[in-house]
């Protein structure tokens, strides 16, 4: 899977996060539209990450068929490194 580019991204703000011993997931929402994403796997070097932070999304269109999915969403950092990806 290729990258989504920085012009294709936009800000969300973590919603809730779910802090387990071995994984961490967040829900975010988009600011504009109120749309919500859950990523299920952060990076384990994601610990610094909390309700109310200001995280980065991005959507691209899958180019094969998944069921019903049809966009790829990936999650950012403010440096851009992506954390976690889904299908939706």
């Amino acid at each position: 899977m290729s990258e989504i580019s920085d012009s294709d991204r936009f800000e969300c703000k973590v919603i809730n996060v779910i802090d387990n011993k071995n994984w961490k997931g967040v829900v975010v929402e988009h600011l504009e539209s109120k749309g919500r994403v859950y990523f299920g796997r952060l990076k384990p070097d994601c610990s610094d990450i909390n309700q109310g932070d200001t995280l980065y999304i991005g959507a691209k269109p899958v180019n094969f068929e998944f069921g019903d999915r049809t966009m790829e969403v990936s999650l950012y950092d403010r440096n851009n490194n992506r954390l976690d990806w889904t299908f939706i």
